[in-house]
C-alpha cells in the first residue's frame, strides 16, 4: 500500500513533464516582420492628470517577437527629447492593428511637453517607425484632460471621488 502511495505522485509528476500540454501546444511562432510599420492612430493624449499622462497611438502590427514595448522619447524643449518612457505589451498576431499606451510620470504641472513615439521588440530591436514630434501641457492642480475633451475647452476639473 506505502509503495503504491509513493508511485501515484512520481508518475503523475513524470507524466506532466514528459507529455506535450495543450499550453505548449499552442504557442505559435513569432510573426513575420511587417516590411513598413505605420501609424494608423495618431499619438493622442488618452489621459493627463496631476503628475502623470498617458500617450496611446495604434500601429500595423510590426510583427517580430510577441513581447513588444511602445516607447516615448519626450522633453520640454523638441529639440531634446531626453527622458525616455516605455511600456510592455503582448502582440496579437490574430489582429492586424496594435494600440499602444504608454505612462510618462513625474511631470511637472502645466508644462508643455514634446514626444515622438516609437515601438521595439524585447530584444531592444526598434520598429522602423518615427512619428512627428507632437506636445502636450499638463494640467494644473485639481484639473485632468481626457482622452476626448469635452465641448469648450481641455482642460476640465478633476471629478470629486
Amino acid at each position: 500500500m506505502t509503495r503504491l502511495i509513493l508511485t501515484l505522485p512520481m508518475t503523475t509528476t513524470l507524466a506532466a513533464l514528459v507529455l506535450p500540454t495543450r499550453a505548449a501546444a499552442q504557442v505559435l511562432p513569432p510573426a513575420k516582420r511587417a516590411k513598413h510599420v505605420r501609424i494608423v492612430q495618431a499619438p493622442q493624449v488618452e489621459l493627463s492628470v496631476g503628475h502623470l499622462t498617458i500617450i496611446r497611438w495604434t500601429t500595423n502590427n510590426p510583427g517580430g517577437t510577441d513581447e513588444h514595448y511602445g516607447v516615448v522619447q519626450y522633453g520640454t524643449d523638441p529639440k531634446n527629447l531626453n527622458k525616455t518612457a516605455k511600456s510592455p505589451i503582448r502582440l496579437n498576431q490574430a489582429h492586424p492593428h496594435t494600440t499602444f499606451r504608454v505612462r510618462l510620470d513625474n511631470l511637472e504641472q502645466r508644462m508643455t511637453y514634446y514626444y515622438r513615439v516609437a515601438t521595439e521588440e524585447s530584444s531592444g530591436r526598434r520598429d522602423p517607425l518615427k512619428s512627428p514630434i507632437g506636445k502636450f501641457t499638463t494640467p494644473g492642480p485639481g484639473e485632468r484632460i481626457p482622452a476626448l475633451p469635452q465641448r469648450g475647452g481641455v482642460v476640465q476639473p478633476l471629478a470629486p471621488q
